[in-house]
């Protein structure tokens, strides 16, 4: 592959969670390339916290953003989810390509076609060039459904294990079972909590970590989540890390697999769902719900396992199977990042991108 000295503008509105963790593996995977990457965020987020050799660009002020794209001079603009800001920079005259790319729309498939079909179709189809998206079943089908005749680009996200792996630590004593995820519906904390109750209740040596971004969670969700876990008495058996950086979650997810417990992921509804992928690379098996975007990862039993979503018994039994069952926890373990190095590769997504930028080029 040629080295196009191309430059790309990606924006989102906060640096955190998954879309902050792709957009710096994406630009590690496309600077082997020679591509300069640089990022806009509406506002400040924890993931700054995780450095990345490149401009960083914090403001929701117009002006400020129609300054910094025209001095840019960017080949591509990749504006993440955001419709208002997208038609805004078609509005500025803006004549490079702009793609519109989704991650991950709210907590329902439900409100991914209300989306769609009511905020974005005009927007979309009036001011972007194409649309971006994770290999995730229901975005596929989604914008099939509504965007027939628009250019549209579905391939994996990428990771790069070369800088995020398994760290040999010193072991727990007893099995940790950690959950990752914001104090908010889709990510389903409420759920992790019963589940981690019934499995302390059969083995009181258990440990439940939960790590989230503090800085995101409503008050009264998280007075209801303190509110929980007096309820079921969990104080002492839990930990909560807040804003953790990204590098240190490999640690904790080497600590956990190490420790015979698994991560466990209780989503409604991912778009990708980057965790789960984070933890398979560290050797922490997982168990989550089928929440559509972990499907290009886990097959149950084989690389992970699920459970159905709102069943706490299966998934009490499940990670009972995990924790006790040693050579099928090995297998899963070994698969699992066998898989995320096959078909996640950073080279992978570079081919990819770079593909779809020349086809955009000379379309």
């Amino acid at each position: 592959m040629e080295e196009p000295a191309l430059k790309i503008l990606f924006t989102f509105f906060v640096p955190s969670g998954g879309v902050e963790t792709l957009n710096r593996q994406r630009f590690y995977a496309l600077k082997q390339y020679g591509v300069n990457c640089d990022f806009l965020y509406l506002q400040e987020g924890t993931g700054l916290q995780n450095t990345v050799n490149t401009s960083i660009f914090i403001t929701n002020y117009v002006d400020e953003i129609q300054e910094l794209i025209s001095k840019g001079n960017y080949d591509a603009i990749v504006v993440g989810s955001d419709l208002l800001l997208l038609k805004t920079i078609r509005e500025f005259g803006y004549q490079g390509l702009l793609i519109y790319e989704v991650q991950g729309l709210g907590n329902s498939k439900e409100y991914v076609d209300e989306f769609l079909e009511i905020h974005a179709y005009s927007i979309v189809n009036e001011c972007s060039d194409a649309i971006l998206y994770p290999q995730t079943p229901h975005l596929q089908q989604a914008f099939e459904k509504y965007f027939p005749d628009k250019v549209k680009f579905c391939f994996n996200n990428c990771f790069n294990t070369n800088e995020f792996h398994y760290q040999a630590l010193p072991k727990k004593n007893g099995p940790i079972i950690g959950w990752v995820g914001r104090l908010e519906e889709n990510k389903n904390w409420k759920d992790f909590l019963s589940i981690g109750a019934k499995l302390v209740q059969e083995n009181p040596s258990i440990q439940l970590w939960m790590f989230e971004d503090s800085t995101l969670a409503e008050e009264e969700e998280r007075s209801a989540f303190e509110e929980r876990i007096n309820e079921l008495n969990l104080k002492e058996h839990l930990t909560v890390y807040a804003n953790q950086p990204h590098q240190k979650m490999a640690e904790y997810f080497s600590i956990i697999g190490d420790s015979g417990g698994f991560l466990c992921s209780t989503s409604k509804v991912e778009g990708f769902g980057y965790a789960v992928l984070e933890a398979m690379v560290c050797r922490c098996p997982v168990l989550t719900t089928d929440s559509d975007g972990v499907r290009s990862f886990i097959t149950h039993n084989v690389t992970g396992k699920f459970f159905e979503l709102g069943d706490i018994n299966q998934a009490v039994q499940e990670g009972k199977e995990l924790i006790s069952i040693a050579a099928l926890r090995e297998e899963i373990r070994q698969n699992a990042l066998k898989h995320i190095e096959d078909h996640f590769a950073p080279e992978k997504y570079a081919e990819h991108f770079l593909n779809m930028i020349h086809q955009l080029k000379h379309d």
